[in-house]
């Protein structure tokens, strides 16, 4: 079992950056695939991207392509997802999600393959 804390949101304004950083718990970290999705207020969650368990696929949701960059640290159990050139349109609670990858290529994109959840940091970009 993996517990995740995520950190780093806050307000930002419009053209802003954010990096926000998920610590998991647990010695096996490098099993898990990873993914960060947001909620915003009203709406369904969303998935925003996803990695590999190996760090070297990654995949994106179309409205953050380009802008977001998710990365991961093995030796550190950490992942991160970097957010430039921030919109209103991104204010939501974002959340990291885990599951074991099958393969180490393997990434997932869809909430239900996920077994595990942070509690969620919240990012507010003002216009």
């Amino acid at each position: 079992q993996v517990q995740l804390v995520e950190s780093g949101g806050g307000l930002v304004q419009a053209g802003g950056s954010l990096r926000l950083s998920c610590a998991a718990s647990g010695r096996t970290f490098s099993t898990y695939a990873m993914g960060w999705f947001r909620q915003a207020p009203g709406k369904d969650r969303e998935f925003g991207a996803a990695i590999s368990r190996s760090g070297g696929n990654t995949y994106y949701a179309d409205s953050v392509k380009g802008r977001f960059t998710i990365s991961r640290d093995n030796a550190k159990n950490t992942v991160s997802l970097q957010m430039s050139d921030l919109k209103p349109e991104d204010t939501a609670v974002y959340y990291c999600a885990a599951r074991s990858g099958l393969l180490s290529s393997s990434y997932y994109t869809k909430g239900v393959d996920y077994d595990y959840w942070g509690q969620g940091t919240q990012v507010t970009v003002s216009s």
